[in-house]
């Protein structure tokens, strides 16, 4: 498997999946894979802010990518200290500079990304603001590379499903892929360890598994990245604010194909179609005798 991933799923972790005993759609008994989710309940400074479900991995990351990502935590705020208590499922974020969110924690809008997920209603004012220039660059010979190396890469997806995955990537190299229950979540570990680790976004690639809703789009304008692919579809909405902030976006990439609706100016086809195959059926989760649940559904189907 590819050495690019700074950070990638470890399906193996007995944090973060459990086995289940079942039965089939013959009446067997099976035993199967099932993904574990927790709350964590983030405190900034003294005040608590949410409690979001999650499976429970780089909990610093998550914290500090939700409060950015909800314009709580500013480009420039010093954070002094992060508590993390595993027992009392709490996490709390410390700066530098004094905080007191009352007012907007009264003012949510809940968006279509998962059942966590919320944008709070000022976030659009920044997001006016931002309109990325032309200069970062993706040759289609990258994307067909991303896909591949993030599609076969071990995962909890391929593990037990129930997933949602989320990788920032450089030229054609995955380098964070983050997963969680809520596709926000992973969004979100992303933006946190980008922010702790002084990353910068202008020539990175966002990658995700989800629907390229208006979610997704503002997250990916707030974290700074010009490029947002997914194998995933659209939604009217994502597309729109997509053109207004001139993000590149692209779904449905698998294997040679892909649709770009917004910011196709910087994609460079260095890559002769014709001369890649389709991509391969997608290997789909383990069933109970280790060959792919899903594909044994499949063709019990037909």
């Amino acid at each position: 498997m590819t050495d690019d991933f700074l950070i990638k799923p470890d399906p193996s972790d007995p944090r973060l999946t459990r086995k289940v005993m079942g039965t089939d759609h013959e009446g067997r008994a099976i035993e199967t894979t099932v993904v574990v989710e927790r709350p964590l309940t983030l405190f900034l400074n003294g005040q608590e802010i949410v409690t979001n479900m999650t499976i429970g991995d780089h909990p610093d990351y998550l914290a500090v990518g939700y409060l950015l990502n909800q314009n709580m935590l500013q480009a420039d705020d010093v954070i002094t200290a992060i508590d993390f208590d595993e027992d009392l499922e709490t996490i709390v974020v410390r700066t530098e500079r004094e905080t007191d969110y009352e007012d907007k924690l009264k003012k949510k809008t809940r968006t279509s990304g998962c059942a966590q997920g919320t944008v709070f209603g000022d976030l659009m004012e920044k997001f006016e603001e931002v309109r990325f220039d032309g200069n970062a660059r993706l040759n289609t010979s990258w994307l067909h590379q991303l896909t591949k190396k993030i599609n076969t890469q071990p995962s909890l997806y391929l593990e037990a499903g129930a997933i949602h995955g989320c990788v920032l990537c450089e030229e054609d190299r995955p380098l964070v892929y983050m997963e969680d229950v809520g596709r926000h979540n992973a969004v979100d570990k992303i933006a946190g360890y980008m922010f702790l680790n002084n990353i910068d976004p202008a020539n990175k690639i966002f990658y995700t598994t989800g629907r390229l809703t208006s979610e997704m789009v503002i997250k990916t304008v707030q974290m700074g990245i010009p490029i947002l692919i997914s194998r995933s579809g659209f939604t009217a909405w994502g597309v729109e604010l997509a053109q207004q902030a001139n993000l590149t976006l692209i779904g449905r990439a698998r294997g040679k194909r892909f649709v770009a609706l917004s910011g196709a100016e910087r994609i460079h086809y260095d890559l002769d179609p014709t001369a890649l195959e389709d991509e391969p059926e997608r290997p789909g989760r383990k069933g109970e005798d280790g060959r792919s649940g899903w594909r044994k559904k499949q063709q019990g189907a037909v």
